[in-house]
């Protein structure tokens, strides 16, 4: 019986490296198997588009949102709650803290900037009469908000420290609520009337772009963005409640300064400590602070107070859900099935050119020569792959957007996801390879020539 016949193929030429001659040796191969090459292509392609969709939302989702200051940015929690049962049941004192305790915090100024806030809804009338008053969202704050979470300005600047003090009528607007109300121009020094009462406009914010809001996950991470800043002293001056969460366990009493002195939780504390050193003192001041306050019947609990930076904060507050992990855990898993399907066909291709490979070697390729030519030929099934789960994925995270809401802003392909996808693809693709590479290079020269 004759050898078979392969198509043949010419050796490395003069100037062609090696691998280049394999992956011509890859390509030729896999165009004459259009069918089993597509299966294999569309089988890693849609393993990787279901990975990479979970992973691109999960990987945004517990990024570092300020990297080069986020162990610098530390969330105040005091434990003020009732001495009969935790505020949280894993003991955990509560996400927000008292107006009275932000106050005394605030007043102290131990830190090097800080900032209480906390989530406020207001009607807005504009001076446009062709505008219906409409309602928006806003954050309550301090000067030193935007220097600790640096938003970056279009026009104006922030009000500083004595507008603070003095309770002062202005308010910062962002770029999208500017733009609704007066067009885009530098509406820096004019006034925007809100629940009845006017305010200067001193700064408008240029695009931020905040995958989530880190510095209010209590109020809901991927909660609607915030559309203007004003000063907390003046929002307190004119008794405007937060619209945010508010938790109380004893009665606040009637009236609004009973609730501005009581030990409901319903303001944000962050604080700015630039050195590890500073971090050890405030930790120091927070504990000599509350002690004094149980002198005073106050936190009736044992000493729990915790101050977690940005990432721990967003760790302990679970941004990445459960149900995250677990969809993309099992995306994974689907993306090793479609890799055994991939091994299977690999198998049945490579054990279908045993001819080729016995002639391969009589004329001299070692082993590690067919090893080799197939490895790379699995790995051009996984570019394949790779660029087809590249599409998928963008599709995916489309269809993510349109319906998850909350997820828009993290539901993006960036260029670590893009390199990320294609390498998996690669990788997941020469790995399946693997063992039918092996079992191809175990093919016995005489055993397929013969006589």
């Amino acid at each position: 019986m004759s050898a078979p016949n392969p198509t043949p193929s010419r050796g490395p030429q003069p100037g062609l490296s090696l691998i280049a001659y394999y992956l011509q040796l890859g390509w030729r191969s896999l165009r004459r198997n259009p069918v089993l090459t597509a299966l294999m292509v569309i089988g890693i392609g849609l393993g990787i588009a279901a990975s990479m969709t979970t992973l691109t939302v999960l990987h945004l989702t517990g990024a570092d949102p300020i990297p080069w200051k986020s162990d610098r940015l530390h969330y105040v929690q005091l434990d003020n709650w009732s001495a009969e049962q935790p505020a949280r049941d894993d003991g955990s004192p509560p996400d927000q803290v008292t107006y009275r305790d932000a106050m005394a915090l605030m007043s102290a100024r131990k830190a090097d900037k800080q900032a209480a806030m906390f989530k406020l809804s207001l009607p807005i009338q504009p001076e446009n009469r062709e505008l219906k008053p409409f309602q928006a969202l806003g954050r309550v704050t301090y000067a030193d908000f935007f220097a600790m979470f640096e938003p970056p300005f279009q026009f104006g600047a922030p009000w500083n420290r004595d507008q603070d003090e003095g309770h002062a009528r202005v308010v910062v607007l962002t770029r999208a609520l500017n733009e609704k109300l007066f067009g885009g121009q530098d509406s820096t020094g004019r006034s925007l009337r809100m629940n009845d009462v006017d305010y200067t406009i001193v700064g408008v914010l240029d695009e931020w772009k905040l995958r989530f809001r880190y510095y209010d996950v209590t109020n809901g991470a991927f909660a609607d963005p915030d559309e203007f800043f004003m000063p907390l002293t003046t929002a307190v001056d004119l008794k405007q409640r937060s619209t945010g969460n508010n938790s109380c366990w004893q009665s606040p009493g009637d009236g609004w300064e009973a609730y501005l002195n009581s030990d409901c939780v319903w303001l944000q504390m962050w604080v700015q400590l630039d050195t590890p050193a500073r971090l050890a003192e405030y930790r120091d001041f927070l504990n000599s602070y509350v002690s004094e306050q149980k002198k005073l019947g106050r936190f009736p609990r044992p000493l729990n107070n915790r101050l977690l930076d940005v990432n721990q904060w967003i760790v302990d507050q679970r941004v990445v859900s459960r149900d995250m992990e677990v969809q993309t855990g099992l995306a994974f898993a689907f993306l090793a099935v479609c890799l055994v399907n991939t091994i299977g066909l690999l198998l049945a291709k490579f054990t279908r050119k045993a001819g080729e490979i016995g002639l391969r070697r009589a004329l001299g390729a070692s082993r590690a020569d067919v090893f080799r030519q197939f490895l790379v030929e699995s790995g051009v099934v996984g570019l394949s792959g790779g660029v087809l789960g590249l599409g998928l994925t963008a599709l995916g995270l489309v269809a993510v957007r349109a319906l998850y809401s909350e997820y828009r802003s993290v539901a993006q392909l960036d260029w670590t996801m893009v390199l990320t996808t294609i390498a998996l693809a690669v990788v997941s693709a020469v790995l399946a390879g693997l063992y039918p590479t092996w079992r191809a290079c175990r093919v016995q020269p005489a055993a397929q020539l013969k006589v």
